[in-house]
């Protein structure tokens, strides 16, 4: 496997005085802006993306709650030509075995396809799994399905994911599922074309490992969708006690 190097980059510049162009309360703008943040700290020609990143901050927080900090996994190593950040770089390299037990926190776009007739021919169409969830319940009762609509699709995604990913949730219960929002792709409209969103999950709980090297790799490449946009990167430590 590639070699590894993950990072946490502090924001320094001052708060008070860019905190809120740098960290919007609008979670769309916030999300363009964080992107465009860690993208500054790899070289501007690269042809593909090397990293996956996650904001620390709440999903959703703004003001002081903000501070602008980042987990990141690259295959590169980040730097900091601008004087934005204050970065602290080791090696990603964990020594896994079958049995091992980790605490994790994932924030993803959690999808599912599934093939269907459109426009009179088969294609695969892509879901949002609570939206997914959502939609055959009646507009006035979405309410107070929701918050149980929404841990259910997404154990019910994270256990899919294990299962070609080398782990597995022993205590699925115990799983904590939050955080659940739509943001918009583009919020300054720079694409062009339509209003693309994606939703994401906050994960936290405690994960078994079944197969060591699936795992890494997993973890290298990311979880579900929209990985440029702060999504997919999971983070991990030793399970207390374990």
């Amino acid at each position: 496997m590639t070699d590894l190097h993950l990072t946490r980059a502090r924001v320094v510049v001052s708060f008070e005085g860019l905190g809120p162009v740098l960290f919007p309360d609008d979670p769309s703008r916030r999300s363009a802006v964080a992107h465009r943040l860690v993208w500054s700290m790899f070289p501007a020609d690269l042809r593909e993306r090397p990293f996956l990143y996650r904001e620390t901050a709440p999903t959703g927080a703004g003001g002081r709650a903000a501070r602008g900090e980042f987990f990141v996994l690259s295959t590169l190593p980040p730097t900091d030509a601008g004087g934005l950040f204050e970065i602290e770089t080791r090696p990603f390299a964990p020594a896994l075995e079958i049995g091992d037990r980790l605490e994790f926190s994932l924030r993803a776009n959690a999808t599912t396809q599934r093939s269907e007739t459109v426009d009179g021919r088969r294609r695969n169409v892509r879901f949002d799994v609570v939206m997914r969830a959502l939609h055959p319940i009646a507009k006035g009762e979405r309410a107070e399905a929701r918050p149980r609509l929404v841990r259910e699709a997404g154990i019910a995604w994270l256990a899919r994911q294990g299962e070609g990913a080398g782990f597995r949730l022993p205590d699925p219960e115990a799983v904590a599922v939050d955080g659940y929002e739509q943001v918009l792709v583009d919020p300054e409209g720079r694409r062009g074309g339509g209003r693309a969103v994606h939703g994401r999950l906050d994960f936290d709980g405690l994960l078994e490992v079944t197969d060591p090297d699936r795992f890494l790799s997993r973890i290298a490449t990311g979880f579900g969708r929209a990985r440029a946009f702060g999504n997919g990167l999971m983070l991990i430590r030793r399970a207390r006690g374990g």
